[in-house]
């Protein structure tokens, strides 16, 4: 079973009070997607390989520590994965984007594939799908599902906020991915939105209804 990490770093959790923030305006909450984005992507790249090096400094030789080159993508779900992506990239600015666009049935609420572009050599990738919610987790499921279909191996799930309801979904549904979230709230409501959540994402983000 895949591990869920739940961020406790005040700075994050400092940043989520005002995303939450119904007073929140466009503007702001943009920005602090983005900055919160970078500061995720930080801990979930934690354990990337390093490998030595040897450098000249402006004293001496030494041995330094670079990263291996190993690859990687980050996966933005569309429309909302968006607004993590530029911060992530300020982190990682080598790192390959893909997209994959969702849809949520309004009778069925199952997640809808519509558009997918990903990096020719998307099975040689350390893959971070990224989305700001882990709701009833069908867009989650259904884009980790695209991903292995097209040959996806090494994957991890980034959100802002999730409900238990929609972390259960995704570990039931792929045991090998790691799940990396801002908050765990408390649960669904009765039109499945997270409680108490931060509203849509995608609307807050864009200035949409």
């Amino acid at each position: 079973m895949g591990k869920v990490h739940v961020f406790d770093h005040p700075l994050i959790q400092h940043k989520l009070s005002y995303i939450r923030d119904v007073h929140t305006g466009t503007k702001e909450f943009r920005e602090l997607v983005d900055e919160v984005g970078m500061l995720m992507a930080y801990e979930v790249t934690r354990d990337l390989e390093l490998q030595d090096v040897e450098i000249d400094t402006p004293v001496t030789k030494m041995v330094a520590k670079r990263l291996t080159g190993k690859k990687l993508a980050f996966v933005p779900i569309l429309r909302a994965g968006l607004g993590m992506t530029q911060g992530i990239l300020n982190l990682v600015p080598a790192a390959r984007i893909g997209h994959v666009g969702l849809y949520r049935d309004p009778e069925t609420l199952d997640a809808v594939e519509y558009f997918v572009k990903l990096p020719q050599d998307i099975e040689e990738r350390e893959i971070v799908v990224v989305d700001p919610m882990l709701a009833t987790g069908a867009s989650a499921i259904e884009a980790i599902n695209s991903l292995k279909k097209r040959g996806a191996k090494n994957i991890r799930f980034m959100c802002l906020v999730a409900a238990p309801e929609g972390v259960e979904k995704l570990q039931e549904a792929h045991e090998d991915v790691d799940i990396f979230i801002a908050a765990l709230d408390e649960k669904l409501d009765d039109h499945a939105y997270i409680t108490p959540g931060l509203g849509d994402a995608g609307d807050r983000l864009f200035g949409t209804k």
